[in-house]
């Protein structure tokens, strides 16, 4: 099919390298093959292509791999995608909410939203929590608020199973994200006199947005412009077919239905490897209309379907790779196949849908697809120096923080001293200890402004608005504890499983606590 094909931010050279043989001199015999392999140097491997490991993961003890399709598969351009589902769902709350068709021609920012924000549904504004739940940045439409505006926030417990608060957990909820802050910001200029019903706001735009998908205009978009939404990758067809002449099973478990499905897969697939002309031929199973998370707690029957989602019966007893499934559940899942839980690795972006819940619902292994770390690892590269910079001023706060320790355990001694009140030398003793100590804290305050001014100038860098996905500060944002706690291996794409044998090891950092460390 049509398309070019996706060209990586890095050369994928790194996994084929030239071994030329030479006749080293006073040796009779050429080196073999085996040998130059040894003497020569491992190819590196970009971070960008590398899968990260937070839980020991034997690839060789694996005998069925699932994946979900969309941002798991399906590589698609985000900021396309974003003007997409935005263009949808403006008009439809102007055609089925009645807003002022005024709205239509709001730019919305599509560099707004990253994955881990929180949507405050009562107060219109939108926040990023750390893993201990503590607020950092806050904005109001677009709007950084601070002080008094957001000292509700760390006065009180967050609790995010309250309908008040609205986690942005999927790619596909960025442009709902940054619509709400649009909107938001639009309605404080224009009517700034008015009180605002901001859960009003974002229950529409939830409707709107999901009436778009309901009604098949954003999916009938993508299928018409295939090549303009979709990364086409050899590397992906590359990685199924080794995953494959392993011996392992492949299934698909996805949300979509079966006709998009059909024009996504055919797509990224058809006609990529002459022993494997259709997409089908990857997979032993293909699942679609999964409801996930619901598939694996609920008990919904598998059904037969054709590519135009005709249902032609329901399926009890096994699986055909010519058939197309929808719904399903992971009981009957297993009774089905004979698939060992352990031995299954599932694939997926959604950290609640296809990562959390498998890991709570079986024990499935788990692989999370975070496309958005592939351009921060490019920007990391490139802000070496700044890093270091930040680095050294980080060891300079622990430094002075020593000293001060030091002082003050000065201080104490001085003070259990048997020594008259009046003692002249005990006196300037206790005077040094006070300037030292006014001295050291006024150069820790300096350092810590260095730092946070030098902290958010790198930040910015990333996103202008948030700063880094996984971090904030030098805490992991709360959705890289949830990678961190219920993923085993993290990538930015599944085709950087090209890289590494089908029977790899992956081996967790060793993790010590703080006081392992000393």
């Amino acid at each position: 099919m049509g398309g070019e094909l996706y060209q990586p931010p890095v050369s994928l050279s790194t996994r084929r390298f030239e071994i030329t043989l030479v006749n080293p001199p006073g040796t009779r015999q050429p080196l073999t093959l085996l040998e130059s392999l040894r003497n020569g140097h491992a190819p590196s491997l970009e971070p960008v292509h590398q899968v990260f490991c937070n839980r020991d993961l034997n690839l060789a003890e694996v005998d069925a791999v699932g994946f979900d399709m969309d941002y798991t598969l399906a590589h698609y351009h985000q900021a396309a995608i974003e003007r997409l589902s935005v263009e949808k769902t403006l008009e439809r709350l102007v055609r089925e909410r009645g807003y002022h068709p005024d709205i239509l021609d709001l730019q919305v920012p599509t560099d707004f939203a990253i994955r881990g924000l929180v949507i405050d549904t009562v107060r219109g504004n939108i926040f990023k929590l750390d893993s201990h739940r503590f607020v950092g940045r806050v904005y109001h439409g677009f709007k950084e608020l601070s002080g008094d505006d957001i000292v509700e926030y760390h006065t009180q417990a967050m609790s995010m199973t309250t309908s008040r608060y609205a986690l942005v957990d999927t790619l596909f909820a960025l442009p709902e994200a940054a619509l709400y802050a649009t909107l938001v910001d639009y309605f404080e200029r224009t009517r700034p006199e008015h009180s605002h019903d901001w859960r009003r706001l974002y229950d529409d735009i939830r409707y709107c947005i999901d009436l778009a998908h309901r009604d098949n205009s954003i999916k009938d978009e993508i299928v018409a412009h295939l090549e303009h939404y979709l990364t086409r990758n050899l590397d992906l067809a590359l990685t199924l077919q080794r995953l494959r002449s392993a011996g392992k099973k492949l299934f698909i478990v996805t949300n979509s239905y079966a006709n998009f499905t059909q024009h996504i897969m055919s797509y990224l697939l058809d006609d990529l490897l002459p022993q494997l002309p259709r997409w089908q031929d990857y997979f032993d199973i293909v699942i679609t209309g999964a409801s996930k998370p619901g598939f694996f707690t609920d008990r919904a029957p598998f059904l037969r379907v054709d590519s135009e989602e005709q249902v032609y019966g329901e399926e009890f007893g096994s699986f055909d790779s010519d058939t197309i499934y929808q719904g399903g559940n992971l009981i009957d899942f297993h009774r089905m196949t004979g698939f060992r839980p352990d031995r299954v690795l599932y694939v997926g972006d959604h950290i609640y849908g296809d990562i959390v819940r498998s890991k709570k619902s079986t024990a499935w292994r788990t692989a999370m697809v975070v496309q958005e770390i592939e351009g921060e690892l490019l920007r990391t590269d490139e802000l070496r120096e700044e890093r270091a910079r930040l680095d050294a001023v980080e060891m300079e706060l622990v430094r002075i923080n020593e000293e001060i320790a030091y002082e003050l355990g000065l201080f104490r001694r001085l003070q259990e001293l048997d020594a008259p009140e009046d003692d002249e030398e005990v006196l300037a003793a206790f005077d040094e200890v006070r300037r030292n100590q006014a001295r050291l804290r006024a150069k820790r305050q300096q350092v810590l402004q260095d730092l946070w001014k030098l902290e958010r100038q790198i930040e910015t860098q990333f996103n202008r608005y948030w700063g880094l996905l996984f971090k904030m500060g030098n805490e992991n944002t709360i959705l890289g504890e949830q990678i961190e706690v219920y993923a085993c291996i993290y990538t930015s794409r599944v085709e950087n499983l090209v890289h590494y044998s089908p029977m790899h090891y992956f081996r967790a950092p060793r993790q010590p606590m703080p006081h392992e460390r000393s």
